[in-house]
């Protein structure tokens, strides 16, 4: 468990890891996000505080009585002697005259004297006059009876003017190393310009706070991606499960353990796709070896049997041959047998020989050149040699006129006797009754050829078409079968596009059928 635990832990810090890969990445881009939104507010935040300090300063600029502004009662610049008559916290102020006179009315903190700008810029704000102005009000309104009142601000004209104020005139500049933030606001009194009122005031306490919204942001955003860091990693492991689960049983199939399966049903439709895909392949690469496995069987026992069938009549004509050289060529009857028996062992080996070339020819090149005609004229064709080779049996002949297909003649010619020379095999000299019989069955011809032999068990019936497969071996030896006839027969159907197949029960003889297409 420790182990298992310790690996988990390894695999989380490891960089190849896919789990580690995603929670990194994951985070890298979260916090490039908020790398990106921090600058975003800094940006937009310096803006607003920018525009808001103006519009407080221009709030306090209106505030002031208008009457001050036609006589301000002030010396000009170069004039320190009076002192300033207006104090604006953090501020510096000054006014500026439509002739362009410029009077300080108070310093900025630090004692650091309000900015000038070019005359012609403080001139250019004065020609903006505002479209809308506040009526003039200079505290007192005179009511009928001659007594005054405070000005009322809730009157219609008031209310919309205020609505309607225009935004602080605010520029940011650099003035004896200082940035400063400066206001201008013109005075106007019945249309009538007055000058323009500078306010000015230090950017680095604006500064400050944006650096403290931002160090707050950054701090906050890494206190986000710590929590993140905690509590994403187990959602990460728990999302990667099924993958893991697919890991562990792929390392099971590679130690060879090819029956295991993929699960299917995880949570996850890529996962389970890809999962379905692998058990697919499985499936189809557990068939090839199975597959492979009965192909070298096949050959194995096919390469054992052929040897065996070759070796038999080898072995008898190299016997006789040894007669023959110990003194038996002198006597003609003792010659006279052994040259019979070893072209008899001869003429085995041909047909062994050249069933065996058939069959590879038939595996190696299994299609056909066929033609249209007549099934049924060639079996009419083939039956004095049937009847020849029937002997005493009894042989029906049951044949449909107009059997057309396409087939190939001297092969069919030759499904015909291997079924028939099988079943002359099988049944009695005397008693033994075989049957051809040939008609249409779904969208094509049947051929059957029927007999009354001993039958074949239902354990044998599997492998009836299988190469050198014998049910009775002394029964086939007798009549020089080698057990390929009946795998030749299926191979050459096979190239015909049809199917071939067996029916029989013991003691009731057997039945095969071969279904070839129109």
């Amino acid at each position: 468990m420790n182990q298992k635990k310790s690996a988990g832990i390894k695999s989380f810090f490891t960089p190849n890891s896919l789990r580690s890969q995603l929670l990194f990445r994951s985070l890298l881009i979260l916090a490039v996000l908020l790398v990106l939104i921090g600058l975003l507010q800094y940006v937009f935040m310096q803006e607003v505080i920018y525009r808001n300090k103006a519009a407080s300063l221009q709030s306090q600029i209106m505030s002031i009585p208008r009457f001050v502004w036609e006589y301000p009662g002030i010396s000009p610049e170069n004039d320190p002697v009076r002192p300033p008559r207006f104090f604006i916290p953090e501020a510096g102020l000054a006014f500026i005259d439509v002739e362009g006179n410029y009077f300080v009315l108070s310093n900025g903190p630090g004692s650091i004297k309000p900015p000038r700008l070019d005359t012609q810029e403080y001139l250019d704000i004065l020609k903006k006059k505002p479209e809308h102005e506040l009526p003039r009000n200079d505290g007192a309104e005179e009511n009928g009876t001659g007594s005054t009142e405070p000005p009322r601000l809730d009157r219609p004209e008031h209310v919309d003017v205020w609505k309607k104020k225009p935004g602080p005139h605010y520029k940011i500049i650099d003035a004896g190393g200082a940035e400063q933030l400066l206001v201008l606001q013109p005075v106007f009194d019945h249309g009538q310009a007055l000058g323009v009122v500078q306010v000015s005031t230090l950017t680095s306490p604006l500064k400050e706070l944006l650096i403290r919204q931002l160090l707050t942001f950054l701090f906050l955003s890494l206190i986000a991606m710590l929590i993140g860091l905690l509590g994403f990693s187990p959602i990460i492991k728990r999302t990667l499960v099924p993958l893991f689960n697919m890991v562990d049983i792929a390392e099971q199939i590679d130690a060879g353990n090819l029956t295991k399966r993929f699960p299917t049903r995880q949570g996850q439709m890529e996962i389970d796709r890809l999962a379905e895909s692998f058990n697919g392949m499985l499936e189809r690469l557990e068939a090839s070896f199975a597959a492979e496995r009965e192909t070298k069987e096949q050959m194995r026992r096919f390469i054992a049997d052929a040897s065996h069938e070759l070796r038999t009549p080898l072995t008898s004509i190299h016997g006789f041959l040894e007669v023959l050289l110990r003194g038996a060529a002198n006597q003609p009857d003792q010659l006279y047998k052994a040259l019979t028996s070893m072209y008899g062992e001869s003429e085995r080996l041909n047909k062994l020989v050249h069933d065996l070339l058939l069959l590879a020819k038939l595996d190696r090149t299994p299609r056909l050149e066929l033609t249209e005609g007549l099934l049924d004229a060639v079996i009419r064709e083939m039956e004095p040699q049937l009847r020849l080779l029937a002997g005493n049996r009894r042989l029906d002949l049951r044949i449909e006129p107009n059997m057309k297909c396409k087939y190939d003649a001297d092969k069919m010619k030759q499904v015909i006797l291997n079924l028939f020379h099988n079943a002359v095999q099988h049944t009695d000299p005397e008693k033994g009754h075989i049957r051809i019989s040939l008609s249409k069955k779904k969208s094509g011809v049947a051929l059957s050829v029927q007999d009354n032999g001993p039958g074949i068990s239902e354990s044998h019936l599997p492998r009836v078409f299988d190469r050198f497969y014998r049910i009775d071996t002394s029964r086939t030896r007798r009549y020089g079968g080698a057990g390929l006839g009946l795998s030749i027969t299926k191979s050459i159907v096979d190239a015909h596009g049809g199917t071939i197949s067996v029916e029989s029960k013991e003691g009731e003889g057997c039945t095969f059928h071969v279904w070839l297409p129109a």
